[in-house]
């Protein structure tokens, strides 16, 4: 019993009056994914700019997000399909493994089928530049920091995952992993109704 009145008493000493002196971590939403820094790494990669707008009244959210590393931030409502999003973390494993299959699907069939990289609820924009660039990437990234897409119907269940939209404006969901370009092929044919 004392030990459980001498816990109370501690929560409540930090809780209190010295609350106002606690370190708080920033809101994920609000960290800069362009700073100087990022931009001058950009720079030196093959990392291109994002898209501009293709279109008005698309079904995709009405989201802007910022472009990694700096460049034109993207509303998504504006992106017509064929496309495959992507979304990925610094710290996924699979999802860095995965990074060369959907390059080299890029390479191959990206301008038929176009992918956006989002960078999702990863408060590392620096970390994820870099794995983007040691990976070779030469497509559009996106940083969602803040999570913000988990509240549109582009939430995601993990990482790394997709959503596929369609050129008739259908959206489907698959879950990532895949390691080869056959794989992501084999994906996009399916959900997209193609024949790359």
């Amino acid at each position: 019993m004392r030990r459980l009145a001498a816990l109370v008493a501690v929560v409540l000493l930090l809780t209190g009056c010295g609350a106002k002196d606690l370190v708080v971590a920033p809101n994920p939403s609000k960290i800069d994914v362009s700073t100087p820094d990022l931009v001058a790494l950009k720079a030196t990669s093959q990392v291109p700019d994002c898209p501009k707008p293709q279109v008005h009244g698309g079904v995709l959210p009405h989201l802007t997000l910022k472009c990694l590393g700096g460049g034109t931030s993207v509303d998504l409502s504006t992106l017509k399909g064929p496309l495959i999003i992507n979304f990925w973390q610094s710290a996924c494993t699979p999802c860095r493994k995965e990074m060369p299959a959907l390059e080299a699907f890029h390479q191959q069939y990206g301008d038929q089928v176009p992918i956006l990289g989002v960078d999702t609820t990863d408060t590392l924009p620096g970390v994820a530049l870099k794995q983007a660039i040691k990976r070779g990437i030469t497509y559009p990234l996106v940083a969602d920091p803040g999570g913000d897409l988990q509240t549109t119907k582009l939430h995601i269940r993990g990482t790394p995952a997709f959503w596929m939209l369609s050129a008739d404006g259908k959206l489907s969901y698959h879950i990532g992993g895949l390691t080869s370009v056959d794989q992501v092929r084999q994906m996009a044919d399916a959900a997209l109704g193609l024949h790359l």
